[in-house]
């Protein structure tokens, strides 16, 4: 007989089905039914017992699930039936408690402590039962539930009459010896010692309950004397000052020299929490001594403490600030400073870790993150004007630490930073710079939380309204944003991504139109029809249309409009199209009704043929806003918007489609009737409003680029002047070498001619009274209405930097009536900081025109009197 060779995958078939055959061997009956018939009778109560019999019947013979049950519901029973819950149920609870598991003794403490915070149920007799079932179980040995059980009363105490936490707990916590007590016993001592102290008076607690409060800060165990200082800030506030002072703080002297780290890390704490409660010369000779010790041991090998050292700097520094001389002040300065580097060495300027254990690395990184969080409290503490000389380098470490948490903490606290310098924020320039081209996308993501407002206060020189108030250039800003934005992009943190778009919505109050035009524009649009994110692709939606809305150039709005309308109203892919109903939506909200209707609504309703579905459905959806932004007046649009309702109604076959058209339908008939008036008025006042800002922005405009000729000819005349003077300079010396040069025996008819030579060119070199167009045009323009303004408010040159502040606040410079003369007033405020800035070329030529249109409007004066 011959074995023929079996193939590999007929080989591993064989094997699997040899393991499924031993899987026979082990199985084992599936139980149909969760319970047996003998449990079920287990379960099983009469249902005649009222509510406390078949609580007792279950506390006495049911299962652990159905006593659970009765405990957790004892709060009910005890609001139904008091009296007999607390004779009957209560004493079964507190034997069964004896033999309870952890999870029944974390259920009824949660449910005794819901009783003794109950107002209604509070009778002497009751209380004094459950706090004696309480206090019984406080010695648990397990610690989780001896912890729920602490937690119970010292809740409870605060909803307990003082008489009643005088018999039931102080009575018998002074009644014991403490040493004799348990570890754990002596801990919930302290712990009920502090909450306590609060509900008497300081007579009380000095003579009953301080002798015990010494007694638990002297105990041989350090868990038992950190737990009780870390009670002291209580027991001081409940003594009151005049006894703190000989009471309290030499206890805390004593504590802060403890040889335990864990003690004087506690007594640390507890300094710096009662530091208002010291007088100034406690302060200084009591407070500042200690602190400094404790510093300097635990910078030399306590680094242990040294974390919560660096989180509580701050407070420590401003807390004893007042009472510190200058060489104290000093001294906590350069602490700080150690603090930042420590665990760093410094190699041309930049941070590197130096070689340490992997866990007092992680220690020192800790204690950096920490420095980094108390920034700007040691900013305050050593003064914003004296931060270069002080805290810049320092700083500039904490934003190039190797260690990402870091910085991440320095970018978190970083707007904080550039308020406190205010004028001075171009110091530190270079590290925003630096903090957005990071590589770890945790710390661009700390930086966005308050990047809008890190921005526009780190290119502002002020709030004032001279030269202060122009708007500053950050080297590499415009680089250093475009390249986080495409590193977010680049990464799955699309929340990250989304957020920084959000923040760009402010980069109209930060650079000029021409760098976001030029820099952004495009990438948005990108954005939208390339990125596989919605939220991403909605916010950057509603980017452009912020970057439309505050562009002030015509020019650039209509090639934004026309790439908006070309690759996403009239978009190959459904999505792009979609995407600009979006941008209707949020235009609706950020411009006039006019302006969209003039330039968004058209192409919205032309998708009423849309071919795919999704896109008709979200027209629909939107047609009731779409109609609201069209005004009574304009019969044109209305029909137009009639003909795109009639047009789904006949040749629409989607169901979804057709169910939302119906009810836009009915939404459209009700839209005139069921508005209220006054909600009706107050949009059309906002409409108004926005009409009013778009307006100014194209006088503006039209107000830039007259003034922008008018400097242009002044530039030109005013190089041609001195071009002519410099030839009339150089004739004058030809004429002067010639006529010195000159015999005897020249005529006197030559010496006539020279002269006049001479003179000609001399008067070629001033300007004529002929050459004023500019003047002239800029006068046509306040005449016409166009660009209203009068005397030296139109013809001061007005740029791009000047009037970026105002983009966002042109509203609150508007009348709520139409007027003229609000356009002059916000173009003062914003040229006049540019008036100081100019040469003295430009200043001559800005006399000689206004003094010329001072002569024109005196000659029109006298021949009107005429």
């Amino acid at each position: 007989m011959f074995v023929r060779k079996m193939t590999p995958s007929q080989s591993s078939l064989f094997g699997e089905i040899d393991d499924l055959q031993d899987l026979t061997f082990i199985e084992r009956p599936i139980r149909r039914c969760l319970k047996t018939a003998e449990e079920i009778d287990k379960l099983t109560v009469d249902e005649d017992l009222n509510d406390i019999e078949r609580a007792v019947y279950l506390l006495s013979s049911g299962e652990d699930v159905q006593r659970a049950s009765v405990i957790i519901n004892l709060p009910n029973l005890v609001r139904q039936n008091p009296a007999e819950t607390f004779r009957r149920v209560v004493p079964k609870v507190r034997e069964v408690l004896h033999v309870a598991g952890a999870d029944m003794q974390l259920a009824a403490a949660g449910s005794f402590l819901t009783v003794l915070q109950d107002d209604i149920v509070l009778i002497q007799t009751h209380t004094h039962s459950i706090l004696q079932i309480v206090l019984l179980n406080l010695d648990h040995r397990d610690t989780v539930v001896s912890n729920a059980w602490l937690e119970t009363l010292l809740s409870a105490i605060d909803a307990l009459p003082k008489e009643t936490i005088r018999q039931e707990i102080l009575s018998p916590l002074l009644s014991k010896h403490q040493l004799s007590q348990s570890v754990p016993a002596r801990l919930a001592s302290c712990r009920i010692l502090g909450k306590v102290v609060g509900k008497f008076e300081s007579s009380i607690v000095k003579k009953d309950l301080l002798p015990l409060i010494r007694s638990l800060c002297q105990d041989v165990e350090y868990e038992v004397r950190a737990c009780m200082c870390r009670q002291l800030e209580n027991i001081t506030r409940g003594i009151g000052l005049d006894h703190t002072k000989v009471e309290v703080l030499p206890e805390l002297v004593e504590l802060a020299q403890d040889e335990a780290s864990t003690v004087r890390l506690a007594a640390f704490d507890t300094i710096i929490n009662l530091l208002e409660m010291f007088d100034s010369n406690d302060r200084t000779c009591v407070i500042f001594p200690l602190v400094k010790a404790f510093c300097e041991k635990c910078f030399k090998g306590d680094e242990a403490v040294l974390a919560s050292l660096s989180f509580q700097y701050g407070r420590l520094c401003h807390g004893l600030s007042e009472s510190f001389t200058d060489d104290q002040h000093l001294w906590f300065l350069e602490f700080y400073k150690k603090l930042c580097c420590l665990g760093l060495q410094h190699e041309n300027g930049h941070c590197e870790s130096q070689p340490y254990p992997l866990e007092l690395e992680n220690k020192y990184a800790l204690v950096r993150r920490n420095c980094a969080y108390n920034f700007p409290a040691i900013v305050l503490f050593a003064d914003p004007n004296h931060f270069l000389s002080e805290l810049y380098r320092t700083f500039s470490s904490l934003c190039h630490d190797p260690e990402i948490s870091v910085r991440r903490t320095a970018a978190g606290g970083f707007h904080e930073v550039v308020k406190l310098l205010g004028p001075n924020v171009h110091y530190i320039h270079k590290e925003l710079i630096t903090l957005l081209q990071d590589d770890s996308l945790e710390v661009l993501d700390a930086l966005l939380n308050n990047l809008q407002e890190t921005l526009e206060l780190a290119t502002s020189r002020g709030e004032g309204a001279g030269p202060e108030s122009k708007q500053v250039n950050i080297p590499d800003l415009v680089p250093a944003l475009v390249a986080a934005e495409q590193k977010a992009a680049s990464s799955l943190h699309w929340r990250v991504h989304e957020k920084l778009l959000q923040c760009y919505s402010c980069l109209p109050r930060v650079i000029s139109g021409d760098q976001i035009y030029f820099r952004f524009f495009q990438r948005m649009l990108s954005i939208i029809t390339t990125n596989n994110v919605l939220p991403v692709q909605r916010e950057a939606v509603r980017t452009l249309c912020v970057f439309l809305r505050y562009n002030r150039k015509q020019e650039q709005r209509q090639e934004i409009i026309s790439k908006i309308k070309q690759e996403l109203a009239q978009g190959r892919s459904y999505w792009n199209r979609l995407r600009y109903l979006d941008l209707c939506e949020i235009t609706i909200d950020l411009f006039s009704k006019s302006y969209f209707c003039k330039h968004f609504l058209i192409p919205a309703l032309e998708l009423v043929s849309d071919p795919v579905a999704n896109v008709r459905y979200k027209l629909c959806y939107m047609l009731p806003k779409l109609r609201s932004t069209i005004k009574p007046t304009d019969k044109h649009l209305l029909q137009q918007l009639e003909f795109c309702v009639r047009k789904l109604l006949c040749r629409e076959k989607d169901k979804d489609v057709v169910a939302t058209l119906r009810k836009t339908v009915l939404e459209l008939d009700k839209m005139d009737i069921t508005e209220p008036y006054h909600k009706r008025h107050e949009r059309e006042l906002l409409d108004q409003k926005k009409e009013k800002e778009e307006t100014l922005l194209l006088e503006m405009e039209l107000l830039e680029r007259q003034q922008s000729e008018a400097k242009l000819a002044g530039d030109k005349q005013s190089e041609k002047k001195q071009r002519d003077s410099k030839s009339s300079l150089s004739g004058s010396k030809g004429m002067s070498g010639s006529t010195s040069g000159a015999t005897s025996s020249s005529s006197a008819g030559k010496e006539m001619r020279r002269a006049k030579l001479a003179r000609s060119r001399s008067l070629s070199g001033h300007p004529t009274t002929t050459k004023m167009s500019n003047p002239d045009k800029s006068l046509k323009v306040k005449d016409s209405g166009s660009c209203p303004g009068s005397g030296k408010s139109a013809m001061l040159p007005l740029n791009d930097d000047n009037l970026r502040p105002h983009h966002f606040n042109v509203a609150s410079s508007i009348s709520p009536t139409p007027s003229s003369s609000s356009m002059p007033v916000l173009i003062r405020s914003n040229t006049s900081s540019s008036v100081d800035h100019r040469s003295n070329g430009n200043k001559d030529t800005q006399s000689r025109k206004l003094s010329v249109q001072r002569k024109s409007n005196s000659f029109g004066m006298q021949s009107g009197r005429e």
